[in-house]
């Protein structure tokens, strides 16, 4: 009896041997009372670095709950997730438990299988605002054992025309303390009213700018709210000018030197993987419970099906 086929995105990394600046549509997702902005993986550009995922929630504001994401499982990544504003709490199974609030970064490890879930704390501020990105683990890693970690508050660092949040790898002569495993640079650069924010860059990464906030202009290019803008390699710095003000993603790395397979919450590198991955969550075993969670958990979809990841995981 044949196995069924799985229909997996295949992600390579694309790395331009230029610099460039280069738009790429993102779209909109629905998952539950939550609509996100998916800019990563898109048509044409699936990988920046080792980032392979990126979702865009909020601003919004709201009264009761605007997440509720039950348990889930993860393989072969790290979730990343970055809070302008709000409160997010993360359980997972190896029943660790946090309060995300404006300005932390949580990373979760999963190696080869963890599970969690993400929701809005019962005392909350009403309102939501962030990024939730994976990065890819090399093969190297992509089976260590799973790990989280809590940042309360990412390293904020003041720069001639405005501030660099630094929530993952180093920048503008920061580091971030969260764990890991590929040579990466994830910030949220914000840039004062009618000034230029000046940033060295490595040469050998390539980087993409996701616009969160306000008005700014790269390169005289003004960028648009529903773009993500692929800067290619070899720049060693970029400018960023706004006039009233802006908030700017800023992600990159190596061009990542592996082809993944991308299936639901699942990075691996051949169907089998994803198969026995799934399998073993639909069994409940390998990837854990979340027991502090209170209510079901995902059902995996069928493998016939292009399941794209959750908005928020």
């Amino acid at each position: 009896m044949s196995e069924p086929s799985v229909a997996a995105e295949t992600c390579v990394a694309l790395g331009a041997t230029h610099q460039q600046l280069e738009p790429y549509s993102t779209r909109e997702v629905t998952f539950g009372p939550l609509t996100v902005v998916r800019a990563l993986p898109v048509k044409g550009r699936r990988l920046v670095g080792p980032w392979c995922f990126l979702d865009r929630f909020g601003p919004l504001t709201f009264k009761g709950t605007a997440m509720d994401i039950g348990p889930h499982p993860h393989m072969g990544l790290q979730t990343v997730t970055w809070l302008l504003d709000g409160e997010v709490v993360h359980d997972d199974s190896l029943q660790q438990e946090a309060l995300l609030r404006t300005g932390g970064v949580n990373v979760m490890t999963s190696g080869d299988a963890i599970a969690h879930a993400e929701r809005t704390p019962d005392k909350n501020s009403g309102r939501l605002n962030g990024v939730q990105l994976w990065t890819a683990l090399t093969d190297l890693h992509r089976h260590r054992p799973a790990s989280f970690q809590h940042v309360t508050e990412a390293p904020q660092l003041e720069v001639r025309g405005g501030i660099v949040r630094l929530f993952s790898g180093a920048l503008a002569g920061g580091a971030s303390p969260a764990e890991h495993f590929s040579e990466l640079v994830g910030a949220d650069l914000q840039i004062h009213a009618s000034e230029i924010l000046n940033l060295a860059l490595e040469p050998h990464y390539e980087h993409a700018l996701l616009l969160l906030q306000g008005d700014c202009a790269v390169e005289g290019q003004r960028l648009e709210g529903r773009l993500l803008y692929y800067l290619g390699t070899h720049r060693t710095d970029v400018s960023l000018s706004s006039s009233a003000g802006a908030r700017v993603l800023l992600i990159g790395g190596p061009p990542f030197p592996e082809t993944i397979l991308m299936w639901w919450n699942f990075v691996a590198r051949t169907p089998e993987e994803i198969r026995k991955a799934r399998s073993d969550w639909e069994a409940h075993v390998r990837f854990g419970d979340v027991s502090a969670y209170k209510g079901p958990r995902m059902p995996a979809p069928e493998l016939v099906k292009l399941a794209h990841p959750n908005p928020v995981s």
